[in-house]
């Protein structure tokens, strides 16, 4: 495979490989390098890429296991997971605080799931991966991951209720 055909073949989902890896990584510094890292690694096996059933699954494992371990290595000991992709440019202002309000408060439910479920809503409802995808990607059952996401997703409800109605969890 030439260079033309190998960013034909990348391109449709190398933004998604940096923002899950952003998710992961919060870094912007850390997520480029990560994601240049799994394309680097998808060069190299560019001649058998063709083999694989479903390139963008397979670089989406390579850039979350590439993640994981770089947050298990000691240098990147201080990195924790955040979101910041959200803006509304066409709302008043209160309502953006408010936005920026709300969307601190998720991010902070989100922070607070385990791993798996935080991998799984980042992959479902930010990438809006296919449940099929989500399962191969994680290697784990397609009923696993609806079961991990309804937990998820009940669980930040459940903390978004608590922090409208008391004001602060």
């Amino acid at each position: 495979m030439n260079q033309n055909e190998f960013v034909l073949l990348i391109n449709p989902f190398k933004d998604k490989l940096f923002r899950l890896a952003k998710r992961l990584l919060v870094s912007t510094e850390e997520a480029e390098d990560a994601t240049q890292e799994v394309l680097v690694k998808l060069w190299n096996k560019n001649d058998s890429l063709s083999t694989y059933n479903s390139v963008e699954a397979m670089a989406m494992t390579m850039t979350k296991n590439y993640c994981l371990d770089q947050l298990k290595s000691k240098r990147a000991s201080n990195l924790k997971i955040v979101h910041t992709n959200f803006t509304d440019r066409a709302a008043s202002l209160q309502q953006k605080l408010e936005d920026t309000d709300s969307l601190s408060w998720v991010e902070k439910a989100i922070n607070d799931l385990p791993e798996q479920q935080r991998l799984i809503i980042q992959m479902r409802d930010v990438e809006e991966y296919e449940f099929e995808e989500i399962a191969k990607i994680l290697e784990m059952n397609e009923t696993a991951v609806r079961v991990a996401l309804s937990r998820a997703r009940k669980t930040i409800r459940t903390f978004m209720t608590n922090t409208h109605n008391y004001g602060i969890c």
